[in-house]
């Protein structure tokens, strides 16, 4: 956006071009201040962006991030973002194989006829389904008494609690918040395929497994299903793409300056200010701001700012592998499925609860799950804008694959060797429930390769800058503070007057939400 900034004093400098810092830099200009975002890359998005990744093949797939759940309608309102997300029905579909017989979970939340009679052929009752049900309804009192809390000053764990009034909502938050996860889920559901189903939530993007003590699991599950308020997660219209989009056509809008290609090497406090030195076109610079906020992994902002001081949990890493495809047909299943219906929603592969923990515990011992879980996305069958008219009439389609317990100590040492064996195990994962297999149906790009792209936590860190790949910057928090003394902090705070967290490792940070730039706007706002 600019070559090379001649102003060196701004109310508001932002490090890192990501969604969070680009919101924040979109609420903080509107209310008239002046700000700067510096951003390592040659452009601005992070994770949230859409490419056309393989040659002559003109889709626009969301390379990192994938579903929309997280971002509250009130930020792009507020930010007048043209920007839409559409539900996906059916919302699940898990293959399995019964008596010789192939079929299949299908989570229909139109029809509840389907979903019933999908419950009892798996399970031979409906007792599983009357379980699911409860269950389900347990969650969204979680979504309810939570979601528009994560707009506002923080609150005590004691607060938040006493939000939660009838004995079914007192329930609901013993049984999620209190304890390990895999105790209600093992109470509630005996089938292992409607565990693991269940379990999935708790495990995108971190390592853990149901009974962890730290409740990592519990913290990762609550952020996916208060999503929304609902816990529907959505396809983004345009690809995630659209989003950064949309935000750097309001930051030009406002008057935010963008350098793109400028490396920060040192953020400095100073009396009243905070002072960011860079590096851009091989040239040394500084500028000062009011307040400094920082887009970046706390273990990023650890090199950069002397006495910042992380909690440091080694085993605290990215988890996860992003296999992005472009299909020139859906496959056919071996359930007697029109395979549109199993891959609109998320195609659950080797999810079963005992092979996901399993799988944590082989990725543990730093081997690579034969059977890893994984789970697939069809956004073009929702969106197929992301697709050109020509692609469109062939029956061409986008798929996404997001795996589970794949820790970034899997890739570090032969990132290649892994992700091809890696890919090797998902694809033989999902052409078990294929008549097509896989391989047959994707698309070859202008040079005669197979549209076929993985990316590991070390390509995150190599291609993003984020330490381990970690895509949530760090373990997510719970979305209250302990102490009484906390209460009324925005979760961006650091311990430094002027210099907050805006990116994922604030509390209540994690996801494509656009709550911590939202927040520490509101920091900044509110102390002026």
């Amino acid at each position: 956006m600019l070559s090379l900034n001649t102003k060196k004093n701004y109310d508001v400098v932002i490090v890192g071009g990501g969604h969070n810092g680009l919101i924040a830099a979109c609420y903080l200009a509107k209310a008239g201040r002046s700000v700067l975002v510096l951003e390592q890359q040659d452009k601005v998005g992070g994770t949230v962006v859409s490419e056309q990744v393989f040659p002559g093949v003109e889709a626009k797939l969301s390379v990192y991030a994938y579903l929309v759940g997280m971002l509250p309608q009130k930020i792009i309102s507020d930010l007048d973002l043209d920007f839409q997300f559409r539900h996906r029905n059916p919302a699940s579909f898990t293959p399995f194989e019964k008596n010789g017989i192939h079929q299949g979970l299908l989570i229909n939340h139109e029809s509840e006829a389907v979903t019933k009679q999908s419950f009892e052929q798996l399970t031979g009752s409906l007792d599983e389904y009357h379980s699911y049900l409860k269950f389900y309804h347990l969650q969204k009192s979680l979504g309810k008494h939570l979601w528009d809390s994560l707009l506002q000053p923080m609150q005590t764990k004691e607060e938040i609690k006493n939000r939660f009034q009838t004995e079914e909502e007192k329930l609901a938050w013993q049984l999620f918040i209190e304890q390990p996860l895999g105790v209600v889920i093992e109470e509630f559901f005996q089938s292992d395929l409607v565990r693991g189903l269940v379990f999935t939530d708790g495990t995108i993007g971190t390592l853990t497994h149901p009974h962890d003590l730290s409740l990592k699991q519990n913290r990762t599950f609550l952020y996916h299903i208060i999503a929304n308020g609902t816990g529907d997660w959505c396809v983004p219209v345009g690809g995630m793409g659209k989003l950064t989009e949309e935000l750097i056509a309001q930051c030009t809008k406002n008057g935010v300056e963008i350098l793109n290609c400028a490396k920060v090497t040192k953020i400095e406090p100073e009396q009243g200010q905070a002072i960011v030195q860079f590096q851009h076109n091989n040239q040394q610079s500084c500028v000062s701001g009011s307040y400094v906020l920082v887009n970046l992994a706390p273990k990023k902002l650890s090199q950069l700012l002397t006495g910042y001081n992380p909690p440091n949990d080694p085993t605290d890493e990215g988890s996860f592998v992003k296999i992005n495809m472009v299909l020139s047909k859906l496959p056919r299943l071996k359930a007697d499925l029109d395979p549109v219906e199993a891959f609109t929603g998320t195609f659950h592969v080797n999810e079963g609860y005992q092979n996901i923990i399993d799988s944590y515990n082989m990725a543990c011992k730093g081997v690579i799950p034969q059977q890893p879980p994984g789970e697939f996305y069809c956004h073009s069958l929702t969106d197929d804008s992301i697709l050109s008219p020509s692609l469109i009439s062939k029956g061409y389609q986008t798929l996404t694959l997001f795996g589970l317990e794949m820790p970034y100590s899997l890739f570090v040492n032969d990132n290649e060797t892994a992700k091809q064996r890696v890919l090797d195990n998902y694809l033989n994962g999902v052409n078990q429930y294929l008549l097509d297999p896989i391989e047959e149906c994707i698309a070859r790009d202008e040079n005669g390769q197979l549209c076929v792209e993985v990316a590991t936590p070390v390509d995150v860190e190599r291609k993003i800058g984020i330490p381990t790949g970690h895509v949530f910057h760090q373990s997510l928090s719970w979305p209250f503070v302990e102490s009484e003394e906390e209460r009324g902090i925005w979760g961006v705070e650091i311990g430094f007057d002027h210099i907050f967290l805006c990116g994922s490792g604030a509390k209540r940070g994690g996801c494509v939400s656009g709550i911590p730039g939202h927040n520490a706007a509101m920091k900044i706002i509110g102390n002026s």
